[in-house]
């Protein structure tokens, strides 16, 4: 116990001594105002200071001081000491508690750190702080927490730069941050948008702050920024923008036309495009040609032709002789005709004296002959008394049923008269607007009917009986089968002929297109050849050597005179029309008219520069299946073809765009676009419209459905006579892709109303030939449909209009419309976006200013090292083809220029060459001198001009 007890004295004063030594041993905290650090301190359990909280590195943001903080238990006192200096004791802020759980005491200490005391601060490390803690048993020390000012530097080491890789290259952007303290974090921006490379496994941003992309994708073309940060600040590079271009490709070769001629030495094509994959980004295009020729020999077909006649054989025992001939002389070939006429001949060999039985042989006539002649005419009697027996009960049911029909019409060749089967079946059960609703159906009864439904004239006012579904017009067979005719074995069809009421009216008349008389319920559809319409619609403007842009509203036919094309002190009454009448380019068959005739003029007129003449068609044009052709008319009145739009040329250029065709001449004259299409897939657009209006019949209303080529001209034709006729546009057009796969178009009413109206007999539905349709340019063609109120109160009509192609594209029109002309709502006919101004000259004409275009042209036409510039200028505006036209031009870049403002006649906005020049600026830093800016000026200069 003694033992024990002198060993646990020694050890506390030894403790109390190592506390005492090591005190001594500090500079007192208190020594600069003359206070110690207490001399005595409290008894304890014996434990040294354990740090709780320990101060943190700090980072001094601008002026402002952070405060350092320490927690010990126990401890009796805890001091600051910083770069080795105790701080003041006044300095710090210190709090004291009980720890419950152990019961000792628990001391928390602050001091505050200004940024003056760091920048007075010079060692040879960052300044630092400490904590000393003391207990009874002696001294504990903290870590060292360093203090910084902290700041980051504007500028970075390095900035990103811009790169154009190809698909499937890699990318590699470099990023030095600004020097900083603490260090920034670096962070990539794509499009402003954060990238992060945990979601794409392509992206790599952890290698020294780069951004790596393994494989370029076309997603990744756009604006790269580094964005560096710290506490203090966040500081953004230079934006680099990376291009992912592809390089063109040939796509395959198509499979060889046929021969160009019918027989002798022609030539034939085939053609690829550069499409397996499209340049894009600025990628090369594909070099070589688009389009291969050879020459080829189709053998002539030739007719037969007769040998002369063989001697006449020896006479017969019948006195008949004979002779006979060949048609080798020569034999057909090739397809040719064979001979026509007989190859054999015979005659009486006796000039009628050969005897048999005493009498001439002519003159005898067997008795089975006699006898067999006898049952034939009585046969033929019966049969026609049986068939006007059936016809006479047919008519009778007719008459009797004809206001009672519910139809189901299929109305086939309506347009060129021909004869194909509709049928129709009576609905008289369960209708309560019949008279006798009781009578039971007859389901025997089922007429069949075969005749055309179209009136050629339907503004014939001549009465027509309820017996005119049987004798409508002349030249029309309607042919009659009934079920009965059938049950009394009678399979023969009785014909009728009608006559013919022709009549025309001039031009500009209130008729209706469908006026009839009420007791008429024979459908038709009709075309707009028997109206005489304006052969021609013209415009006129007198330009000068300014230039400018003559209009024709409304069609979509337009005519820029650029800057210099007429000499100075020159002017010219420049005139413009559309030939509205039948057309004069007669096609061969094969070829079908796209495209209004225009003619510009005079024709003796000579430009310097080419002019930019647009013309509208309906060809469809995103798909290889047409061979489309600028034709021009001679002097002679005869056509002749300008150029096929896949072949190369210098004389001139055509850009064919989804809706219109830009021309660069150097000629007036009259042109046109004709298409030969190649394949089955061709497709011609249709436009679809339905107009309405009264009949003459107060309880009757007409619709009328048009089918015209998808030009505004020729929809303009149409508006202009519904004008005249009083009728209503009830719906939006619409487009309708037309194939040429030989398939005839029907048109039908779906969902009217029951008991509010009703459709008059076989013209639910009708079809219009395929050939009439495909060459529909020559006349609008329109169906017409006949409805009927039960009731005058019926004021509202709702129904479907239903236009497809068999194995073809469909459309729906649904009408929705009032009868009574104050409740009408009226659709536009046309948008006036191309009316205000037919003749624009001078400088508001154009888009571009003249200052900015002579820039232009004086940067893009001189050739450099990386080729010539006009060439870029014509790729990125989508000009890729046929660019040797161009090469022969004074200023290549002056009519690219004059095609896209022809071809850019309606955009409000100059972003689509802005686009361009930038993307060609970032490699040719001349082109730095023509800012976006300045075209955005200019755009808004011409809006206001023009009152766009």
């Amino acid at each position: 116990m003694i033992l024990l007890l002198v060993t646990a004295l020694s050890d506390v004063c030894a403790g109390t001594s190592g506390f005492l030594l090591d005190f001594s041993s500090q500079t007192s905290p208190g020594t600069d105002n003359g206070e110690a650090l207490p001399e005595s301190i409290p008894s304890a359990p014996g434990t040294l200071p354990h740090f709780i909280e320990e101060p943190d590195d700090a980072y001094i943001i601008k002026s402002n001081p952070i405060a350092l903080r320490c927690k010990a238990r126990p401890a009796m006192q805890i001091f600051f000491k910083c770069n080795g200096e105790w701080v003041h004791q006044n300095e710090h802020v210190s709090e004291e508690s009980l720890d419950e759980s152990s019961g000792l005491k628990v001391r928390e200490v602050f001091i505050n750190v200004t940024r003056q005391q760091v920048e007075d601060f010079h060692g040879p490390e960052d300044y630092w702080c400490q904590c000393v803690a003391w207990s009874h048993l002696g001294t504990s020390k903290s870590r060292k927490a360093s203090v910084r000012i902290a700041y980051l530097r504007k500028n970075f080491e390095q900035d990103p730069q811009g790169r154009e890789v190809p698909i499937e290259g890699m990318i590699v952007l470099h990023c030095r941050p600004p020097e900083g303290v603490p260090a920034a974090e670096v962070e990539w921006l794509k499009n402003e948008e954060p990238i992060d490379s945990e979601q794409d496994e392509n992206i790599d941003t952890r290698a020294d702050h780069n951004l790596i992309i393994r494989q370029a994708r076309l997603s990744d073309s756009g604006n790269y920024t580094c964005m560096a940060a710290n506490i203090v600040a966040k500081r953004r590079s230079l934006s680099a923008t990376v291009v992912v271009y592809v390089n063109g490709g040939w796509s395959s070769w198509t499979e060889w036309s046929a021969c160009n001629v019918r027989c002798g030495r022609g030539w034939q094509k085939r053609s690829r495009t550069c499409t397996n994959p499209a340049p894009l980004n600025g990628g090369a295009f594909c070099e070589g040609m688009s389009v291969q020729k050879i020459t080829c020999t189709s053998l002539c077909p030739v007719d037969g032709s007769w040998e002369v006649w063989s001697e006449w054989s020896v006479c017969s025992p019948e006195c008949e002789h004979l002779r006979i001939r060949e048609c080798t002389a020569p034999p057909p070939r090739n397809g040719g005709k064979f001979c026509e006429g007989l190859s054999q001949e015979s005659e009486n060999c006796t000039d009628g004296l050969c005897i048999l039985d005493k009498k001439p042989l002519h003159e005898i006539k067997p008795q089975s002959i006699e006898n067999a002649s006898d049952i034939a005419l009585y046969s033929g009697l019966g049969a026609a008394v049986v068939a006007v027996a059936v016809l006479v009960i047919g008519v009778t049911l007719y008459r009797r049923s004809q206001s009672d029909y519910g139809v189901d019409v299929i109305d086939s060749s309506a347009l060129t008269g021909g004869f194909q089967t509709f049928n129709f079946k009576t609905v008289r059960q369960g209708n309560s607007l019949l008279l006798n609703s009781a009578m039971q159906p007859d389901l025997t009864v089922s007429r069949t009917y075969s005749g055309p439904i179209c009136l050629q004239d339907p503004l014939d006012k001549e009465l027509m009986t309820e017996s005119s579904l049987f004798n409508p017009l002349s030249d029309i067979k309607v042919k009659v089968q009934s079920s009965f005719m059938v049950s009394l074995g009678v399979s023969e069809r009785a014909e009728y002929h009608g006559k013919n009421h022709s009549r025309t009216f001039p031009h500009g008349n209130n008729h209706s297109f469908s006026t009839m008389h009420p007791r008429n319920k024979t459908p038709y559809i009709q075309n707009l050849s028997s109206l005489p319409t304006r052969t021609e619609l013209r415009t006129t403007g007198v330009f000068g050597h300014l230039g400018g842009r003559l209009v024709m509203p409304n069609t979509g036919v337009s005519l820029l005179i650029p800057h210099g094309a007429i000499p100075e002190e020159n002017s010219w009454e420049i005139y413009m029309s559309i030939n509205q009448g039948e057309p004069s380019l007669q096609s061969d068959g094969s070829e079908v008219l796209l495209s209004p005739e225009v003619t510009c003029g005079p024709p003796d007129m000579i430009v310097t520069t080419p002019f930019a003449l647009t013309i509208p068609h309906c060809a469809d044009v995103s798909s290889e299946h047409w061979n489309i052709h600028l034709k021009k008319r001679t002097q002679q009145g005869k056509w002749e073809e300008v150029m096929s739009v896949e072949d190369e040329s210098t004389s001139c250029y055509c850009l064919l765009d989804p809706f219109a065709c830009h021309v660069l001449l150097d000629s007036f004259g009259t042109y046109a676009l004709t298409g030969e299409p190649i394949t089955d897939c061709a497709v011609k657009q249709l436009k679809v419209a339905v107009f309405g209006c009264m009949s003459c019949n107060s309880l009757d209303y007409n619709l009328r459905v048009y089918c015209v080529d998808n030009t505004p001209c020729a929809f303009q034709e149409v508006v202009s006579d519904e004008r005249h006729q009083g009728g209503q546009l009830l719906e939006e057009p619409k487009l309708l892709h037309f194939k040429g796969n030989t398939f005839s178009l029907q048109i039908s009413v779906l969902d009217i109303p029951p008991f509010l109206w009703r459709i008059k007999p076989f013209t639910a539905c009708q079809e219009v030939p395929f050939s009439r349709v495909w060459c529909s340019n020559r006349q609008p063609l329109h169906c017409a449909f006949s409805l009927e109120r039960y009731t005058p109160t019926t004021t509202q009509l709702s129904c479907k209009i239903c236009i497809r192609q068999l194995k073809g594209h469909e459309q729906i029109l649904q009408v929705q419309t009032s009868i009574l002309e104050s409740e009408r709502e009226t659709i536009t006919f046309f948008a006036q976006e191309d009316s205000s101004f037919p003749a624009q000259t001078g400088p508001k004409a154009f888009k571009i200013p003249y200052s900015i275009r002579q820039r232009i042209c004086a940067t893009f036409d001189t050739p450099n090292a990386k080729g010539k510039d006009w060439q870029m200028l014509a790729q990125k505006n989508s000009i890729n083809r046929n660019l040797s036209y161009f090469a022969t031009q004074s200023s290549p870049s002056a009519v690219i220029l004059n095609l896209w403002e022809a071809r850019h006649q309606h955009d409000g906005d100059l972003d689509s060459l802005a686009c361009a020049l930038e993307e060609i600026g970032r490699t040719h830093t001349k082109l730095s001198n023509i800012s976006e800016s300045q075209l955005d000026e200019a755009d808004f200069n011409y809006s206001r001009q023009n009152g766009l």
